[in-house]
């Protein structure tokens, strides 16, 4: 998408956070560090401004959303993770997040099956897209299966970016989902460039 730099209005980010992925970028550090979500947010603007040529002033994160599959009350209490989630609620809320949750499903063999939450993200914020006109849109996710949804988005003539990040380099990110987005922002690569960044994206 090709922003007229001439523009004065100010410009929308929608960023929209695949809660499992999230996750797993908590469970790289190992309980050592977690996402500092505040300062992650503040970085994507600062981000996509020095990379559009865009005052940094004029762009807002005017929505922010995440997506996760979660136990029942009575599952999470048996396993000792009600204090936990709550806490980590206590910081979406804390950061405007609107945080979206569907029940995790018991598989027969005692599992635990996550359904429908990839689906919901995707069409969420496709909608999300269409009705709040973002110039930019910004998926927290590694999912092959949100190529369809890059693709969709630039077809609005949205300026979608992916933001990936995999601090302990266990994982990959698809192939297909990074040659479909406008924009991909590798923390791992930007941190290796820049170790300072590590202590303003973490707590």
């Amino acid at each position: 998408m090709d922003i007229d730099m001439a523009h004065e209005e100010n410009l929308s980010i929608g960023v929209f956070i695949d809660g499992g992925y999230y996750a797993k970028i908590n469970e790289g550090f190992a309980g050592a560090k977690e996402v500092n979500l505040k300062g992650l947010l503040n970085f994507i603007c600062r981000k996509i401004a020095q990379d559009n040529n865009i005052d940094r002033e004029r762009l807002y994160v005017t929505e922010c959303h995440y997506y996760r599959g979660r136990y029942r009350a009575a599952e999470a209490k048996s396993r000792n993770l009600l204090f936990e989630e709550r806490k980590f609620e206590d910081m979406l809320i804390e950061n405007d997040v609107i945080f979206h949750y569907k029940h995790l499903r018991t598989a027969p063999n005692g599992g635990v099956i996550e359904k429908g939450v990839d689906t919901w993200f995707a069409l969420d914020t496709y909608e999300m897209t269409v009705f709040r006109e973002f110039d930019f849109v910004v998926l927290i996710s590694g999912d092959a299966d949100h190529e369809m949804l890059a693709r969709k988005l630039k077809a609005l003539k949205t300026h979608v970016v992916l933001l990936t990040w995999d601090p302990a380099n266990t994982a990959s990110t698809s192939r297909f989902l990074k040659e479909e987005v406008c924009t991909h922002i590798d923390m791992n690569s930007l941190i290796a460039a820049d170790r300072s960044l590590l202590q303003t994206l973490t707590l």
